[in-house]
């Protein structure tokens, strides 16, 4: 697992797999083409499905990365025991993270949204693996939520050493706003699961990232 979490701090592109986008036998599909791409973090966001559908995509998803990638689960604590994930991912209304670390052991990983800078701050010193930062645009998924003061964001990028994954209606257009903000590490979801040409999308992404960290390095 500690390969798992240095993988973690190298993978620039989280993508979320969410039921309410796509079917399960599509999800599965554009993770094969994603893992292709070279992504290797993915996290099932499954709000609505039954244990049984879970642990079925969680038995095709670890026969299919082994262990060359991430494979988060959201919420179900349980189920990412049993499935065999690599770890879960929390949100403020779930389980607290120090209970869930007694639950797990300090291997698996563990990821916590944060709306806040006050939310990072206690993720990181509860032993957070990494940060969902967001809504930073509008997005569907949190239909309710503003888009971010993007000085916040800056703010959280600045002071959070553990990897902070913005997210929140990130995609090709608008990522270089969020890569401005400090930001090294983005999750998507519609921008890629929508995608008509899903290769072409991703490698667009990675290229944007790769060449604002060029740039930084020069």
């Amino acid at each position: 697992m500690r390969l798992k979490k240095e993988l973690l701090k190298s993978s620039r592109i989280y993508l979320i797999l969410d039921t309410q986008v796509k079917s399960y036998d599509q999800l599965f599909e554009i993770v094969k083409k994603a893992f292709q791409s070279g992504i290797r973090i993915f996290q099932l966001r499954d709000k609505c499905g039954s244990a049984r559908d879970i642990l079925r995509f969680c038995d095709k998803m670890c026969s299919l990365i082994n262990d060359e990638a991430i494979f988060i689960i959201n919420d179900r604590i349980d189920l990412a025991l049993i499935g065999r994930a690599d770890g879960v991912h929390l949100g403020q209304d779930d389980i607290p993270l120090s209970s869930a670390r007694g639950m797990v052991g300090f291997e698996p990983i563990i990821g916590v949204s944060c709306q806040n800078l006050e939310h990072a701050r206690e993720a990181q010193a509860q032993g957070a693996d990494y940060i969902g930062f967001g809504s930073v645009f509008k997005t569907l998924t949190k239909p309710d939520r503003l888009p971010m003061d993007l000085d916040l964001l800056q703010k959280v990028a600045r002071e959070i050493t553990i990897p902070v994954f913005a997210i929140g209606g990130i995609n090709k257009q608008n990522i270089k706003i969020v890569l401005e903000q400090g930001i090294k590490y983005v999750a998507v979801c519609r921008s890629l699961l929508d995608a008509d040409n899903f290769a072409k999308d991703a490698a667009e992404l990675q290229y944007l990232i790769k060449a604002k960290e060029d740039g930084l390095r020069e």
